[in-house]
């Protein structure tokens, strides 16, 4: 059985999905042991999923866009103590899974996200990163990749497949709402941040990122 399990879904972002599967490959490295990784496709991606297979993921298909459905089908084919989710435009640090490690064995953390970097700089991609700050220091449920204790997910059903534009916060909240009751906090990881890449975005849209703050998900160009 693996220690550490990766959830990967690639239904919008396959262009920057071998940037994040290998930064999750330096990250295992770091801990000096294997990670089992599963990568969530559409079903018309099979080009997508020899690319995923080619690195060594294990490669799930799912016939409808859907980023709850694609996460936990990715969980249930995996078999790693602690469960990761991060969606494929996102880069995972180096020392990621040493400092989930560290925080899990102290019993006092439940789980949680992370904190977030945008790879370059624009006037429209800093003004969303500034929104997505402000928004994860109002509600501190963080963002870009989650992560817990495969029993804790099981305890709280997964992510809700009701939910369609902000499952992962609502997962969050969810997941530190079971802390609490636990004993346990959810904390955002500090000293290793995702880096959210950013090839769709547009330095001179304006309109984009507010629009998707909006709706209460986090910073996504």
């Amino acid at each position: 059985m693996a220690r550490f399990s990766v959830v990967v879904p690639a239904l919008d972002e396959q262009a920057d999905l071998g940037r994040s599967l290998r930064a999750i490959g330096r990250a295992a490295q770091a801990i000096h042991t294997d990670v089992e990784v599963v990568v969530v496709v559409l079903d018309r991606d099979g080009l997508f999923a020899r690319f995923a297979a080619g690195f060594g993921a294990k490669v799930v298909t799912i016939p409808r866009r859907s980023l709850a459905i694609a996460r936990n089908l990715g969980a249930a084919a995996t078999t790693g103590q602690i469960l990761l989710t991060i969606d494929a435009c996102r880069v995972m640090s180096p020392v990621t899974f040493a400092e989930i490690e560290r925080l899990l064995a102290t019993g006092c953390y439940v789980g949680g996200g992370a904190t977030q970097n945008a790879e370059r700089h624009s006037l429209a991609i800093d003004v969303a990163m500034a929104m997505s700050r402000l928004t994860n220091y109002l509600n501190g449920l963080g963002g870009g990749m989650y992560w817990c204790r495969r029993d804790d997910f099981d305890a709280i059903g997964g992510f809700d497949e009701r939910v369609s534009t902000v499952d992962d916060l609502d997962f969050a909240r969810r997941l530190r709402d079971h802390g609490v009751r636990t004993g346990r906090r959810f904390v955002n990881l500090r000293q290793s941040p995702v880096t959210t890449l950013c090839r769709r975005a547009d330095a001179d849209d304006y309109s984009y990122a507010p629009r998707r703050l909006s709706t209460g998900s986090l910073f996504d160009l």
